[in-house]
């Protein structure tokens, strides 16, 4: 295996798990909202389901941390996760939209974050995809360039 396919595989699972962790972002962020909707409407069943759902997304994403390894960016999202589990457990307890307001600002300014590391990985695997075709044809014109 080329050092060219080498890095096309790392990139590309890379993007596969930034894939997945934003995926969740809106999945967690979607059944907030479905949450939300139930607890306007009374539907304390739904409502809990839902908060649940949403509950069960953070909690994973934080068992998931690597606080060894992720330094200060991995104890930041702890914090950022612990609040939002507080707000979620609020919210379902005293029927509270202001605490659904805040957890759900948190999980979309984090989903925002992961989504914006996806477009740029989308990007780098499409650029180290074109560089290929781009050295073959620099070779063509006399002139020998490795990637």
């Amino acid at each position: 295996m080329t050092q060219y396919d080498e890095y096309r595989k790392t990139t590309i699972d890379t993007s596969d798990n930034v894939r997945i962790v934003s995926l969740l972002f809106d999945g967690a962020v979607n059944f907030l909202k479905i949450a939300r909707t139930k607890m306007e409407q009374k539907d304390i069943a739904g409502k809990g389901v839902y908060l649940g759902k949403t509950t069960a997304i953070v909690s994973e994403l934080l068992k998931a941390l690597n606080l060894e390894e992720g330094g200060e960016v991995a104890e930041n999202l702890r914090r950022l996760y612990d609040f939002v589990l507080d707000r979620l457990l609020k919210a379902n307890l005293k029927n509270d939209l202001q605490s659904l307001d805040e957890a759900e600002r948190v999980l979309d300014n984090i989903r925002c974050g992961w989504k914006e590391m996806e477009r740029s990985q989308i990007a780098a695997v499409a650029a180290a995809a074109a560089c290929p075709a781009s050295a073959r044809a620099t070779q063509g014109a006399g002139m020998a360039v490795r990637v």
